[in-house]
């Protein structure tokens, strides 16, 4: 069995638990030991047969003996017991948008729903109203996402991060090979899409069909579909499909480029080009007139063919990026070296897992010269609450680490919550102390699109607000974006020089590249944080720069691509906290 086939099996059982009504820890339990083997990087079926599934985080002696079962009769004994108590469909229901396990449970208790149709007809009917809980807005989010295609299956894209790490790790691994000349990773992993289906390796090599079988045996991947000098197919251990095409390095650009894609970006390229009297391929630039075929060994030359400069992967969605390829005005994009401070972190004083002065000096080898300190507030909902009490306290201790500290500047900051009538959840005379104050929603999802809109605007308009963290809440492939008005946001963030934040959390990327470069064009400024909870998620900055760049963002566009000082220049509020 396949990581990917282990994890789900695991996921199922955490759902299972859930909807029996088990302690939350063993739900998490499940659920977490399901995300380590599904992001292994070897087989979890071989490390299981070798006893050594315990090597894997999350993973302790009752689940590794589970796996050992799983593989050796393909059920786990306690999940069988579990479906036994509810219909088999009853867990297709979790995975719909806004439902989950417990209120999926609460339908079935209340209502006896335990189909997708049941679902459908309460919903349509009108008596998934009369649930506790579940209003009119509910019902109409289950029809929205049943009309979307939503079957209750697992879906089968994931996100970025996680195909990233692999697709650069075979990449690197190709590149060690004595075969091997050049190898580059192709794709929608290229173009830092949001979530990744599968993943597309281009390389040029002396020996092809040596560098084909060193693929086929690479510990990441699981099945071969096939393999010859020209490149290989191949499934990994997560169940990702890899296809690596192998070609002369005459045709390197022309192949890396086509397999970039994206399909509407090269669809218009061949059109534009047809229109010049070129063809374009993955084989090379044929012109029409002589019927001479160019082959380009960067696509940088397929792009100046057809009178281009060349375009970022990032760009290349049918945005626009022909034409001001065509008429020079493409941007030059923001750079991850371009950020001169983090201004999201949180430490174990709310739900992080390092101190202020670690997380100041992961700041500090990553080359920033600032970072703020924002724990969460007191009414954030879950993890640990920094009372005002404490919040004071807080603020002498990162004075401290800023004291101790050369070439960076710590700063106390909060990530305050807005609360539903859009005030912050920390009276202004402490926020008035703190340096930095992000302001986020965390709580209270589910009010009306102008409930929501107004409850932003008062916020962004507050006087000690500097930045809205995470602005429309969503979190890719599990949470929907709650409904706000981007347009009246980001005019009012505009006016008010209030700062939008894009998340760096590869599960967030919030706001998202359309609403990104809506807001930059519209005059809001954009900061670009990691709201990294431990120093190794510091590097998910990386994740928001990628989004800043789909949006066509320059290192203008962003806040702290400036130093501190210039910072506060851009900031809606003077010194004394009063708007100018």
């Amino acid at each position: 069995m396949r990581n990917a086939e282990l994890a789900d099996a695991f996921a199922e059982l955490g759902d299972l638990y859930e909807l029996d009504g088990a302690i939350v820890h063993r739900v998490l339990a499940y659920r977490n030991a399901a995300k380590a083997i599904r992001e292994a990087p070897v087989s979890v079926a071989e490390l299981a047969r070798r006893g050594r599934a315990q090597e894997l985080p999350g993973v302790g002696k009752t689940i590794a003996e589970k796996i050992v079962a799983l593989l050796d009769t393909g059920s786990i004994p306690s999940a069988e017991k579990l479906k036994r108590k509810f219909p088999a469909t009853l867990v297709e229901l979790t995975r719909i948008p806004g439902l989950g396990p417990k209120r999926a449970r609460k339908l079935y208790d209340d209502l006896g729903i335990g189909t997708l149709e049941e679902l459908r007809h309460a919903a349509e009917s009108g008596t998934l109203s009369d649930v506790p809980g579940f209003g009119p807005k509910a019902a109409e989010n289950v029809l929205a996402a049943l009309a979307a295609g939503a079957d209750g299956r697992p879906r089968r894209r994931i996100l970025l991060s996680k195909a990233l790490t692999v697709a650069e790790d075979l990449a690197e691994a190709l590149r060690e090979h004595p075969a091997a000349d050049r190898v580059e990773v192709a794709g929608s992993a290229r173009r830092g899409t949001e979530t990744v289906k599968d993943l597309d390796l281009v390389a040029t090599a002396h020996d092809a069909r040596a560098l084909s079988d060193a693929f086929a045996g690479l510990s990441a991947v699981s099945d071969v579909g096939s393999s010859g000098e020209a490149g290989a197919r191949a499934l990994t251990h997560n169940g990702l499909s890899v296809d690596l095409k192998i070609v002369p390095p005459r045709n390197f650009g022309n192949l890396l480029q086509h397999f970039s894609g994206s399909k509407r970006h090269n669809e218009a390229l061949r059109a534009d080009a047809v229109r010049r009297g070129l063809h374009v391929s993955e084989y090379g630039v044929t012109d029409d007139s002589t019927g001479t075929t160019h082959s380009c060994t960067t696509e940088a030359e397929v792009y100046e063919l057809l009178g281009m400069a060349y375009i970022e992967p990032e760009l290349r969605e049918d945005r626009g990026e022909l034409r001001a390829a065509a008429e020079g005005r493409l941007p030059e994009l923001l750079r991850l070296e371009d950020l001169r401070g983090d201004l999201h972190c949180h430490t174990t004083a709310s739900d992080g897992r390092n101190s202020i002065e670690q997380m100041a000096r992961g700041a500090q080898r990553r080359g920033y010269s600032y970072v703020a300190i924002t724990d969460h507030s007191a009414s954030h909902g879950f993890g640990n609450h920094v009372s005002p009490d404490d919040l004071r306290r807080q603020i002498e201790r990162v004075r401290e680490v800023d004291a101790g500290l050369e070439g960076i500047t710590v700063l106390a900051g909060t990530e305050v919550n807005v609360l539903p009538d859009g005030s912050p959840d920390y009276d202004d005379d402490l926020l008035a102390e703190l340096d930095w104050v992000i302001a986020s929603v965390h709580t209270s999802f589910r009010m009306s699109e102008r409930e929501m809109t107004d409850r932003m605007v008062r916020a962004i308009e507050h006087p000690l607000i500097d930045a809205i963290g995470h602005p429309t809440g969503r979190l890719i492939e599990r949470r929907e974006p709650y409904a706000v008005n981007l347009e009246r946001v980001v005019a009012a963030a505009a006016e008010a020089r209030t700062f939008l934040e894009i998340n760096g959390n590869p599960d967030r990327r919030d706001l998202s590249e359309i609403h990104a470069r809506m807001a930059a064009e519209a005059g809001a400024t954009i900061v670009i944080d990691s709201d990294a909870h431990g120093v190794e998620t510091q590097a998910n900055v990386r994740y928001g720069v990628i989004t800043a760049r789909r949006a066509w963002l320059t290192a203008a566009h962003v806040a702290n691509t400036r130093e501190w000082p210039e910072l506060l220049e851009l900031r809606g509020r003077g010194a004394d906290g009063s708007r100018p």
